[in-house]
């Protein structure tokens, strides 16, 4: 069932068509979107008036962090299991990025939050907490991965971290359920459907997809550098044996 991730070869020639055109697609739904929420959709004054604007990055990105953990979750696991090499360059390439992704969703968050609650931070909001706890596993995954001195041992630790971390992922999502927050409950993803204008919903979903399929792009890009650059290694390796 996952012996695709075990072929090196595969993917790097399904990813040469597939990465531009996650890249294409990427670009074109956020141009859209974002023009969409910045200067077409009218302001919303219970939200704030213009600083909701910020939804159309933050929302997204927010979604995109959790869902790249949960990735990097899955990938190690895939590796973890059956071992198969385009897992764990998978987990690799993910990590960083999701670091990123999860710092703009903090920045962006706080950017909203300051004229909308009339704070940047609350220590003890849950939603937030846990999402910079979920930016600390990132790091924690890329600097356990470094201190190992053979990519087996990077592998196996930098999964079992992921593992472990992945329970903080529903921990974000349910937080406002289950705890104070400053946030508001979901209005995109219910039980009964988007409680969000539609005026203000595609545009949303149009920055998600994009945002996904770019991420999807540079996570292939990440790869295929890794998958070269460690048949570099094995054939050096391979050279200095032979000499």
């Amino acid at each position: 069932m996952f012996s695709w991730f075990a072929n090196p070869h595969r993917f790097l020639s399904l990813s040469n068509w597939l990465a531009p055109a996650c890249y294409a697609g990427g670009l074109i739904l956020m141009i859209w979107g974002m023009w969409q929420g910045l200067w077409v959709v009218p302001k919303d004054d219970y939200q704030g008036g213009d600083i909701m604007r910020v939804m159309f990055m933050h929302v997204p990105t927010a979604w995109l962090a959790m869902a790249s953990y949960s990735a990097l979750a899955v990938m190690s696991f895939i590796w973890f299991i059956w071992r198969h090499e385009v897992a764990d360059v998978a987990a690799k390439a993910i990590a960083p990025l999701g670091a990123v992704w999860t710092a703009i969703c903090l920045a962006t968050g706080s950017i909203w939050g300051k004229p909308t609650w009339g704070t940047w931070w609350q220590w003890d909001d849950a939603r937030m907490m846990s999402v910079l706890f979920m930016f600390f596993l990132f790091l924690g995954y890329m600097a356990l991965r470094a201190a190992m001195d053979t990519r087996q041992k990077a592998a196996r630790a930098g999964a079992i971290l992921a593992m472990v971390g992945a329970i903080n992922v529903p921990l974000i999502h349910y937080s406002v359920e289950m705890f104070t927050s400053l946030h508001q409950t979901a209005s995109v993803i219910t039980s009964s459907g988007p409680k969000m204008s539609a005026v203000y919903l595609w545009p949303l979903l149009s920055c998600a997809l994009g945002q996904s399929l770019l991420f999807a792009g540079l996570v292939q890009t990440q790869m295929r550098t890794e998958i070269r650059d460690r048949r570099t290694a094995k054939l050096r390796a391979q050279l200095m044996a032979g000499g």
